[in-house]
């Protein structure tokens, strides 16, 4: 499989501006022989939340058209880092996932809200995890902050996801937590881990890039400095069990003992 991470600066609350960048990564992304398109978090309006009542995607129809689209003009699948919107009265962090159909097959409003970044003042939380299936594989997606918690992603991972997708806006000064914590998701989960971060700034932030693409053994196999780039990545996905059946870890889990 071959993933196209698009690790790109976002413009400060201009949602015109970002779906024009993003359409052209994506258009870029599939020229290059892309099978899936990962875009990073919040991609279309950063971090302004104040203005979230004028700027956020009223039930994300405008990034699902979008993204939609393009997944069935391309023959791409896209998973859709992260847009904001708005439902009813209500904001979230929302993840869209788009097959070659131009279908979307997954939405996941983000679990995990970080007070650092005020997220729980603007956004409701969700409460569903996010699986699904391209190319006949399980695979899961989770947002930036939900890295922190190992439960999240070993729950995806108990639920059959064998490759993580991980948008994030983290910043430059944490991006040291941000590089351990995902080899270790990978390692411990004996899955591909697909995560892709921002570059560039806002007005309270430096992000610090360096999206990864981790094997299951733990290899960073493609690290993205701290640069714009559109970057493909050829995964093996029978990788995969292989490394499960070397270190059999979900069948040498005792449940009984982790409540």
């Amino acid at each position: 499989m071959k993933v196209a991470c698009v690790q790109s600066d976002i413009v400060f609350g201009e949602p015109k501006e970002n779906f024009k960048n993003v359409e052209k990564q994506i258009r870029e992304a599939a020229s290059s022989g892309a099978d899936v398109v990962v875009l990073p978090e919040m991609w279309n309006s950063g971090y302004d939340l104040t203005r979230l009542e004028e700027i956020a995607d009223v039930n994300g129809e405008e990034a699902k058209k979008l993204l939609s689209q393009l997944s069935k003009e391309l023959n791409v699948h896209i998973v859709g880092g992260s847009v904001s919107i708005k439902k009813g009265d209500k904001f979230y962090n929302t993840m869209y996932v788009t097959n070659t159909l131009g279908e979307v097959i997954a939405e996941y409003d983000k679990a995990h809200l970080i007070k650092l970044m005020d997220e729980h003042l603007y956004f409701e939380a969700g409460n569903e995890k996010n699986l699904f299936t391209l190319d006949g594989v399980k695979m899961g997606g989770i947002i930036c902050y939900d890295l922190r918690f190992p439960e999240w992603t070993r729950a995806h991972s108990l639920n059959g996801a064998k490759v993580m997708f991980i948008p994030a806006q983290w910043p430059t000064k944490r991006i040291d937590h941000w590089k351990i914590l995902l080899q270790a998701r990978a390692i411990e989960n004996q899955s591909f881990i697909i995560a892709v971060n921002r570059v560039g700034s806002d007005p309270h932030n430096e992000f610090g890039g360096n999206s990864l693409v981790i094997s299951p053994w733990g290899e960073v196999l493609w690290n993205g400095g701290d640069e714009e780039c559109v970057q493909i990545v050829d995964i093996n996905l029978e990788e995969i069990d292989d490394v499960r059946g070397r270190i059999p870890v979900f069948s040498d889990r005792r449940e009984e003992l982790y409540k």
